[in-house]
């Protein structure tokens, strides 16, 4: 089936952390770098975490969810990663923080052809596989979030990515991981945010204009158009910064105007309102984020929604 036995991951934030489940459960040995211990301990409390959570729902029995704990070890060693057939790079959407982690795993994988993916959600794979001196092993694997819970996984070879490279890193995600693949070309955005990304856009600046409150904009989209959450919503539970960025990135490339960050979301991410994980974004949230590694944003999910807006509210009544 394949001959990925043992995962590094870099990063322990929302989706590393979740890359990092679904490989223990699914039998692979995994190991996890963070920044710094108090990173690592809360990278491995939120894993923790999600497996009780899904031992408590019925979806893993607690012998299943002992089994994946114990596969998984979090660490500030990246020599930990020296063994490794797999790793999947899972930090900030920041390409020189990226290139910095791609410059690592250079020096400290030991296998010649083991696999470097990165989770990037806009960032052309390109410009990460020619930075290190292996291009062939490196390809675009990006997930979803939550990813223990959504299906899909994006692939993205790059003109540099060897074809035995997209076999293997196909056959660990659809193989040992479940996931559905859709692979798509090496332009910024890839398939998902290339449609998503515009549409957020779109609702930030109906909000910036005044056209409707945030609520309002939200409640539009679910009960009008069945999505399970609104477009700013999603994008607090994303992280307006992570939004930011991949729009960055798709305008660097593209040069259309409907990528481009609106002015309000650039005032946003300078104020700290960067969503759920600050606990106030275009909405109020009851709980603020974690203060693990920042990562890719990654894509769609269902969440709980928000406590009430803060902006664009009706009758001339002023954010807080």
């Amino acid at each position: 089936m394949t001959d990925v036995e043992r995962v590094g991951v870099v990063g322990c934030g929302l989706m590393g952390s979740g890359i990092a489940e679904v490989c223990a459960r699914a039998g692979r040995d995994v190991v996890v770098v963070e920044t710094a211990p108090a990173a690592a301990a809360a990278g491995l409390e939120r894993i923790t975490r999600s497996l009780e959570r899904a031992a408590a729902s019925g979806r893993l029995t607690a012998a299943e969810r002992d089994a994946a704990v114990g596969r998984i070890a979090v660490t500030t060693d990246p020599a930990r990663l020296a063994d490794r057939d797999l790793v999947v790079e899972a930090v900030a959407e920041d390409e020189r923080a990226k290139l910095e982690v791609f410059h690592l795993l250079d020096r400290v994988v030991e296998r010649p052809d083991a696999v470097l993916a990165t989770n990037t959600s806009s960032i052309p794979v390109i410009r990460l596989a020619a930075a290190v001196s292996r291009p062939a092993q490196v390809i675009g694997l990006h997930f979803f979030n939550p990813v223990p819970v959504l299906p899909l996984v994006e692939l993205v070879p790059s003109l540099l990515t060897g074809e035995d490279t997209v076999r293997r890193a196909r056959a660990f995600a659809t193989e040992v991981l479940g996931k559905e693949v859709v692979r798509a070309q090496d332009r910024a955005g890839f398939v998902v945010n290339a449609l998503l990304v515009p549409y957020l856009l779109a609702a930030v600046r109906m909000a910036e204009c005044g056209t409707a409150s945030a609520e309002d904009i939200d409640r539009g989209m679910t009960l009008g158009c069945a999505h399970p959450l609104g477009p700013l919503a999603l994008a607090d539970l994303i992280g307006l910064d992570t939004v930011q960025a991949i729009a960055r990135s798709m305008y660097a490339e593209y040069r259309e105007p409907l990528y481009a960050p609106p002015p309000l979301l650039a005032r946003m991410v300078d104020a700290g309102r960067l969503g759920r994980k600050t606990g106030r974004g275009f909405h109020v949230y009851g709980a603020r984020g974690g203060g693990a590694m920042r990562e890719d944003g990654g894509g769609v999910a269902t969440a709980a929604g928000p406590t009430r807006p803060v902006i664009g509210r009706r009758d001339g009544e002023q954010p807080t």
